[in-house]
């Protein structure tokens, strides 16, 4: 009887594909969950609170009280989607299409000013595709108007060829700036030009360009809010805001009112609100577009001063992250990126709070992962997944 001798074969995890995922050097491992998790926790929220709002509100739904809770969950869909594959490409290998990305960008600006534009709620930056979805593409703007600043300003410096940008690369990523925030005031767009602005001045310190540059745009911005109230620029609803922030007692029953019934949901709220759906405010439908621009309130009324502190905890967590990965990048491209995303979305969720809130005019801006808007979600997560992709660039050391 002939001997047979069996070789065992023992499992390796690292040689498995499971094992290869999950590796100390995986991709995988170099995410950033924390800043996943508060993102998506957010758009949870979110969910919760754009169904509250829009439950009751048969005049929007069609009679369908679920209308806006599926689309919002469409739009978080897709916008997971788009992060990934913003994940998949890299910020860095985005550095060859961002010409494509920024003349699609300006393609969809000048849309909204031919005849396929739309004015909703007073705002002329909309392009309708039908079956109850539009587009924003100053939505967009912002993450193309990121990295190719990025770009511009990074390209010497990580080739070695200087330590920080010089004028002539500063005034040549100004100039790409210039040309989607005109076309965004002809709109005119205040919300848009405001959060690009402050886009910029963010780009602008992380590239590490002269502080002339920062002051003299700051300045340069005061000069010209001057001039465009002078030149009659803005719409009547939009200097009516202006007043209506400047003096609340002005017009309560009218331009003022959004705010007055926002501020009276919050402060119903109390410590732990009303409860989910529970809330008089939201239920009544006495506060206009609480599932876009108002969400904040629907969060002040039901879920009360915990529910909003954790909401704004949530924001400060994805901020964090955000400025440690650019601190952290391995270089100057990653850096401005994620610095770029960071400035976003502090000055929006800052604005955004600050309007309900009666602190900062109203300029119709929505709440990151929060409010109900399929552009605004969209772009939401492609910026995340920037951000993964800076995060994901650095060793596991980091």
């Amino acid at each position: 009887m002939s001997a047979h001798t069996y070789s065992v074969r023992r499992f390796s995890p690292e040689k498995s594909a499971l094992g290869k995922l999950f590796a100390r050097d995986s991709l995988v491992r170099r995410m950033d969950w924390l800043l996943l998790f508060a993102s998506l926790v957010l758009c949870g929220i979110g969910t919760l609170l754009v169904y509250s709002a829009t439950r009751n509100r048969t005049s929007l739904t069609h009679g369908d009280q679920y209308y806006f809770l599926i689309r919002h969950l469409m739009n978080a869909g897709i916008g997971l989607g788009l992060g990934a594959g913003a994940v998949a490409i890299g910020h860095r290998r985005m550095r060859s299409i961002v010409p494509f990305l920024y003349g699609l960008s300006l393609l969809g600006l000048l849309a909204v000013l031919s005849p396929l534009g739309s004015t909703v709620n007073g705002a002329h930056s909309w392009i309708v595709i039908g079956g109850g979805f539009s587009l924003q593409p100053s939505e967009f703007v912002k993450v193309s108007l990121i990295i190719g600043m990025a770009m511009v300003l990074s390209a010497r410096v990580d080739a070695g060829d200087k330590a920080h940008p010089d004028h002539r690369t500063v005034l040549q990523a100004l100039g790409l700036a210039a040309v989607p925030v005109v076309i965004i005031l002809m709109m005119p767009d205040l919300g848009s030009v405001m959060v690009l602005a402050v886009i910029i001045l963010g780009v602008l310190l992380a590239s590490g360009a002269s502080n002339r540059w920062v002051f003299g745009l700051i300045g340069a911005g005061i000069v010209g809010s001057l001039l465009v109230w002078q030149l009659g620029i803005l719409d009547k609803y939009q200097i009516d805001r202006f007043a209506a922030f400047a003096n609340p007692a002005l017009d309560p029953s009218g331009v003022g009112y959004n705010t007055s019934q926002a501020r009276i949901a919050i402060g119903s709220g109390g410590l732990l609100g009303k409860g989910l759906f529970h809330g008089s405010q939201t239920t009544g439908q006495f506060v206009p577009e609480q599932q876009t621009d108002f969400v904040f309130s629907v969060a002040g009324e039901e879920l009360g001063f915990v529910g909003a502190v954790f909401i704004i905890a949530l924001i400060g967590v994805i901020l964090w992250r955000g400025c440690a990965i650019a601190r952290n990048a391995t270089d100057l491209y990653g850096t401005i990126v994620a610095a770029g995303v960071v400035a976003w979305f502090a000055f929006q969720s800052f604005e955004n709070i600050g309007m309900t809130l009666g602190i900062m005019p109203v300029t119709g801006i929505p709440l990151p992962f929060v409010s109900y808007g399929g552009s605004s979600m969209f772009a939401n997560c492609i910026a995340i997944g920037l951000l993964q992709s800076v995060k994901m660039q650095r060793p596991m050391s980091a």
